[in-house]
């Protein structure tokens, strides 16, 4: 079984919480309606033709955490994320928050 060169020990348990499996259930804009609603993509398996192998991150599971407070993240705080629906995540989680209302910065709220 393949593992990260650094940082082995935070990424192990979430892995195993997560049973080697994507943790994502739609977050990246995909249903995953044939794998009860959650990725089917396991580590060190091949994804597809065009995929390739899945290396599986550990990330927080808020995508937009900006990555100095991920650092300071214990393995409770992370999921487990393919790649592919990592980005996706993120990129919708990006767009959301910046099609949502403008935020104040309470200079002028009453």
């Amino acid at each position: 079984m393949s593992e990260p060169i650094a940082g082995a020990d935070l990424w192990r348990p979430v892995m195993e919480a997560a049973g080697w499996r994507c943790w994502c259930t739609g977050q990246c804009g995909a249903p995953h309606r044939k794998d009860e609603g959650r990725c089917p993509r396991t580590h060190d398996n091949y994804a597809s033709k065009q995929g390739g192998w899945v290396r599986l991150i550990a990330a927080p599971a808020d995508p937009t955490t900006r990555p100095l407070d991920a650092a300071r993240l214990g393995p409770a705080d992370l999921r487990a994320w393919c790649p592919a629906c990592h980005t996706a995540a993120t990129r919708a989680a990006r767009k959301t928050r910046a099609s949502g209302p403008p935020q104040g910065d309470g200079l002028f709220d009453l």
